[in-house]
């Protein structure tokens, strides 16, 4: 019987099968201990076949958390095509949509501000997270424009903004809302309190 380990791989697209089986598996196992081996023997190619392409698993790592910062951005955007009628609107829905997008997908959502991942060494994982963010700083800036929010350095009024974002998401995903320490409707609360810091 022929060693699968001595198989060669026989996918037309082996980088897009290494990231695809990788993304199962880091929803699967809820976490990113698996090997380069593991995903290539999950994936059906020679163990030797992912380094064609990720020289070593951090770089499988940091395409992941690349790949979940487009999407997040892709669903902040999406949040915001439907007409809103108001830079108060607009924050809520991408507030909800960056919620939603931690909670939908937990292990990811956590492999991408893990210190696994460095960012600084990985140009495309970088340019990826600046997008996300720079959907944040738009809906500051309209709002600034529109006198809807106070003229504060954008950057910081971000800040404070993803920094309550991002604490809400992680606590949803640790299960700690819990309505008898935050209320019945923490989310809704903590994002305005946040606005009745930003508005004018």
């Amino acid at each position: 019987m022929q060693d699968k380990s001595s198989r060669p791989y026989h996918h037309g697209d082996l980088r897009r099968v290494v990231i695809e089986t990788a993304q199962d598996m880091l929803r699967e196992e809820k976490g990113w201990q698996f090997t380069l081996r593991e995903v290539a023997r999950r994936a059906g190619v020679s163990h030797a076949a992912p380094y064609k392409h990720f020289p070593e698993k951090s770089a499988l790592l940091a395409e992941l958390a690349a790949l979940g910062f487009d999407q997040l951005r892709s669903e902040i955007a999406g949040a915001l095509e439907r007409p809103l009628r108001s830079a108060r609107a607009e924050f809520i829905a991408a507030a909800k949509a960056y919620i939603h997008f931690g909670t939908t997908n937990p292990s990811l959502y956590r492999l991408m501000f893990s210190g696994d991942v460095d960012k600084t060494a990985h140009a495309k994982l970088e340019e990826a997270s600046a997008g996300a963010f720079a959907e944040l700083l738009a809906i500051l800036e309209r709002g600034q424009v529109g006198e809807a929010f106070k003229k504060q350095p954008v950057h910081g009024q971000a800040a404070a903004a993803w920094a309550l974002v991002h604490g809400l998401t992680m606590l949803a995903i640790d299960g700690q809302l819990l309505p008898q320490k935050v209320g019945a409707k923490p989310i809704d609360a903590a994002l305005t309190s946040m606005l009745e810091g930003l508005e004018t």
